[in-house]
């Protein structure tokens, strides 16, 4: 095989990428987050509580657990058929398509849910096919985008999952009404996302004779030969597990201990404030950090931030507080989010398992998705309710700054 297709395929990129590649990336990345945040936000605690008021928190931990699951699984594998995917159509656009129509299928499922087992059904979809989406459209990054427009394309990256949280709990409360409409909502906009990003924007092709093996052993990464690896998807776990404790039952926060007198209204508020704050710290330090060309500092600086405001919860449990903290959260958050991406491209094994290896690095977006319900459930019964939740949160938090430390080939 030709050194110029080698290189088209799996070379490092050099050529930048323009602003209107970045603005469709978004847009997919927006949709794709939108169907997966307006479930967990809004419509799902609201269905667990319609099926069964009662064991609410237990229900919705049920529902949301199995999904991870799934995510867990489809990632890495859907990551792994695309990078040995020779389509005409490219690598990583027939994954994107084909993901987001099963999440849509599965939002389809979830709005004409008559129980609690189909609901699960529903949303193992929407994982699944999020996640296999998800799996694609992060390996563009290193597929298309050189090293010093990575945290850029990362903040945009960062912004579209905040604006997805912010912009899904706007559709299901206030532009929609009802379960039934807020999820067929869902289901278009993933749709039209994926759809716009794979018409317009070129994938790169990936000739035969360049296809890697087809084997499942290959999902193993070793921490041994790949310590940077092991070490990068460590910190990236225990960030997103100290998010989870202290978001996804949020809800909940604010129902039952603050007693705002409009949990859904609180919610969209505490979301607008996170989001203006993670939008600033995404641009400006991701900006920052391709300029200057580190990432770890970056990442302990929204160590620090988002464990203040975990603990800001920790020790005053108010409606005040809570607006104090999100945006907190937001900019912590933000930094992060921005500097991630480009970190953790930098530290792959392999050109030819992009797609593959992001998969695993997702599994540490998925996995807390799975251990956060399991073990809130013991932290709210024996911890010290929310105060010990959100103590965990700040804990877990700080676990990620040390582990990014020991990072030796990005600095």
């Amino acid at each position: 095989m030709s050194s110029p297709a080698r290189a088209e395929a799996l070379g490092e990129p050099e050529v930048p990428v323009r602003r209107s590649w970045m603005a469709w990336l978004f847009f997919a990345n927006l949709g794709l987050w939108l169907g997966v945040y307006a479930p967990i936000q809004v419509l799902l605690p609201q269905q667990a509580e319609l099926f069964d008021n009662a064991n609410k928190e237990l229900v919705f931990g049920l529902v949301t657990g199995a999904g991870a699951v799934a995510a867990l699984l489809a990632n890495p594998v859907i990551g792994l058929l695309s990078d040995r995917t020779t389509s005409r159509f490219g690598r990583r656009h027939p994954w994107t398509l084909t993901g987001a129509l099963i999440g849509a299928a599965g939002l389809v499922v979830l709005a004409n849910a008559p129980d609690i087992t189909v609901m699960t059904i529903g949303w193992c979809l929407v994982q699944a096919g999020l996640n296999g989406m998800l799996a694609s459209l992060t390996s563009v990054v290193p597929d298309q985008v050189p090293v010093g427009q990575r945290a850029t394309v990362g903040g945009l990256v960062g912004i579209s999952q905040m604006l997805g949280t912010v912009l899904g709990a706007v559709v299901v409360t206030l532009l929609v009404t009802g379960l039934t409409n807020g999820y067929l909502a869902c289901a278009a906009i993933v749709v039209v996302g994926a759809l716009l990003f794979v018409v317009i924007t070129p994938d790169v092709r990936l000739p035969k004779a360049l296809r890697p093996s087809f084997a499942l052993r290959e999902m193993w990464i070793s921490p041994r030969r790949h310590p940077d690896f092991s070490w990068a998807w460590g910190c990236h776990f225990m960030i997103n597990l100290g998010n989870a404790f202290g978001t996804l039952y949020l809800l909940f926060f604010l129902a039952d201990v603050v007693h705002y007198p409009s949990p859904e209204d609180g919610l969209l508020i505490l979301m607008a404030l996170y989001g203006v704050a993670l939008v600033i710290g995404a641009v400006v330090f991701g900006s920052m950090s391709d300029r200057s060309g580190k990432r770890k500092p970056f990442v302990l600086l929204a160590v620090v931030v988002m464990a203040v405001a975990a603990l800001l919860l920790v020790v005053w449990q108010t409606w005040t507080a809570a607006l104090i903290a999100a945006p907190l959260l937001g900019v912590g958050f933000g930094v992060y989010m921005a500097v991630a991406l480009a970190l953790l491209t930098q530290v792959l094994p392999a050109a030819a398992d992009r797609a593959k290896d992001l998969g695993v690095v997702n599994i540490a977006n998925a996995l807390p998705q799975v251990v956060a319900p399991l073990l809130t459930t013991v932290v709210l019964a024996n911890l010290g309710g929310y105060r010990g939740l959100f103590a965990v949160s700040a804990l877990a938090t700080v676990i990620a700054g040390f582990l990014v430390t020991r990072v030796k080939s990005v600095s």
